[in-house]
């Protein structure tokens, strides 16, 4: 810097060009980067919401499917139910007659689907930029939430059980 020149004409005089644009015509593209994330995102929800229908499906195939063993499994104890009234069986304990079976079922498959829709759920999540820890109260929460539909079911089942007449259902067979 020659001695003539003051510091702060120093500081101001560009020391690089600009660079050129290829074209100067072209009009640049502006995009808000929320919007492109937005856009990117649009996939998985369209997969949310085809999951979200298939499951409601699933789940209700599975209830109809529940009910219809649990209707099957009391037309196939009617006879040793009315025995059991005959003998004094309280409705309590056709309940634990009928869902012994089924919740035995339940804790099996609740014990191989926790950890098969753990890794699942890891898989999926690390595919994205930011991390979420997994937590476990939801695979609790699924768990309870089939726990309570069996038994409401069963004790659907044990109640119509209770009240049938002894002597109608050793009849019946």
């Amino acid at each position: 810097m020659p001695w003539h020149e003051s510091a702060s004409e120093a500081q101001f005089t560009p020391t690089h060009k600009p660079p050129k644009l290829e074209d100067p015509r072209k009009v640049r593209d502006y995009f808000f980067l929320d919007d492109r994330l937005n856009d990117s995102y649009t996939a998985e929800r369209k997969l949310t919401s085809v999951i979200l229908l298939f499951s409601f499906m699933a789940i209700f195939v599975a209830c109809l499917g529940l009910f219809g063993l649990a209707t099957h499994n009391l037309e196939s104890r009617t006879k040793e139910i009315g025995i059991r009234k005959v003998l004094g069986i309280s409705s309590q304990q056709i309940l634990v007659l009928l869902s012994k079976e089924f919740l035995l079922l339940i804790a099996i498959a609740f014990v191989i689907a926790i950890p098969l829709s753990y890794q699942l759920l890891q898989g999926w999540l690390n595919q994205f930029a930011y991390r979420v820890d997994i937590v476990f109260w939801p695979f609790l929460l699924a768990g309870a939430v089939t726990l309570s539909v069996a038994l409401l079911t069963m004790g659907y089942h044990a109640l119509r059980a209770s009240r049938i007449n002894p002597v109608e259902s050793l009849r019946y067979e």
